[in-house]
């Protein structure tokens, strides 16, 4: 009988090699404020040489988050470059705190989101400013500029961030180069987009949650995974609150000749309250996770099947990585595993959800503890991925998992 969270395009017989006995390198081991990053939460992306790229959400320069690279060395070992330190401007204009990943452009140029600082206050809560979209451009010196495309609580009214506050997710890249993106602010929150022209970027709010405002938000509320497209151009995105049953709710925006449309195809009734972003497999069906399950919606029938996270494993605020050539589906729980230190889990059709390494394995749990963030994986079929704590410092890490 057919997994229930494997797609039905998903063919391929699952690989002879195992994951059970895999194995866990330390990249790096983050060491904190003020030479260094810590706490990242975030998925790493890899340019075309196999560098490795990310976010912390605190440590650096001023404390307030930083953005890394990793280049691979001839002897095996990583070294790090920080290319970036936020909150290095007056008030921290340049943005503080990122929380989301990052993408990269067809020229090597990194986009992404910090969720305070700026130059605008209307919101609560902040610390310095409501958060930025930025952009950092290699130089020909080898430095970094940074560069905020978008300031948020630029449109105040009626005591309300009309455009968003606390952006909080890796942004998206269109066809045509436009980024995307959720925020928390507007109330309940939003998905935005950004668009460049000849006089910077200009923002554009997508949908707002909870229009109406209230407690039940039956569209939702408090998106925080991002958003992703069909090969429609519909958006797609979990929300943490909202919901008929208010634990959350999957969406799709879908384009129309009057904006955008929402349509919320399920409503998380048991083990919800999603901040994962959502994944595609070649079929078009939807992969993500809640705190209590992994699951997926089919792409026609929109029917959910799902599997329980448990002790075992721990609870996820990540999202999945498909793996078509292996019929499986990789991801990193929190708080579970043998010595609570969190795990990366693998779940296919000759499988159930089992952990295959459990963090805290070393002493002092130097391997990393706490996986926060999606994971990536090379051509070899080695998985990457962060931890928010642990390692030499206890400021996270990066980490390698090998077959």
């Amino acid at each position: 009988m057919r997994s229930p969270f494997v797609a039905a395009a998903l063919v391929l017989l699952l690989s002879t090699l195992s994951y059970s006995q895999s194995q866990e390198r330390v990249l790096w081991s983050f060491g904190g404020a003020p030479n260094d990053g810590s706490h990242p939460v975030s998925s790493l992306i890899t340019d075309m040489t196999g560098n490795l790229y990310g976010t912390t959400n605190y440590g650096g320069a001023n404390n307030a988050g930083t953005v890394f690279e990793l280049t691979p060395q001839s002897d095996g070992t990583w070294n790090e470059s920080l290319l970036y330190s936020f909150c290095s401007q007056a008030k921290c204009a340049d943005g503080e705190f990122p929380l989301g990943g990052l993408v990269m452009d067809g020229t090597g140029n990194l986009f992404g989101t910090a969720q305070y600082g700026g130059t605008q206050s209307g919101c609560q809560g902040s610390f310095n400013g409501c958060g930025v979209a930025f952009e950092l451009s290699p130089q020909i010196d080898g430095t970094w500029v940074e560069t905020v495309l978008y300031d948020f609580c630029s449109v105040f009214s009626n005591n309300v961030c009309e455009d968003g506050s606390g952006p909080n997710s890796q942004l998206v890249f269109d066809e045509a180069g436009n980024l995307y993106g959720t925020s928390l602010g507007a109330i309940r929150g939003t998905v935005f987009e950004l668009s460049p022209g000849s006089n910077g970027w200009t923002e554009s709010v997508l949908y707002k949650f909870c229009p109406n405002g209230g407690n039940s938000c039956s569209d939702g509320s408090s998106p925080m995974g991002g958003v992703a497209f069909d090969k429609l151009g519909n958006l797609y995105g979990t929300t943490q609150h909202g919901g008929r049953y208010r634990i959350g709710a999957v969406f799709e925006l879908s384009p129309n000749s009057d904006g955008w449309r929402e349509n919320v195809l399920i409503d998380f009734y048991y083990y919800g309250n999603s901040v994962a972003p959502i994944s595609f497999d070649a079929a078009g069906n939807l992969y993500s996770t809640t705190l209590g399950n992994v699951f997926q919606l089919n792409a026609k029938s929109h029917a959910q099947r799902s599997r329980l996270f448990t002790s075992s494993t721990g609870s996820s605020n990540a999202g999945v990585l498909i793996d078509a050539s292996r019929n499986a589906l990789f991801g990193a729980g929190y708080g579970g595993g043998t010595n609570e230190g969190g795990t990366v889990w693998e779940v296919s059709p000759t499988r159930d959800l089992v952990p295959i390494y459990n963090f805290c394995s070393l002493p002092n749990c130097t391997d990393g503890a706490g996986p926060d963030a999606s994971l990536i994986e090379d051509a070899s079929g080695n998985l990457y991925g962060t931890t928010k704590v642990g390692g030499v410092s206890d400021n996270g890490v990066v980490f390698e998992l090998t077959p």
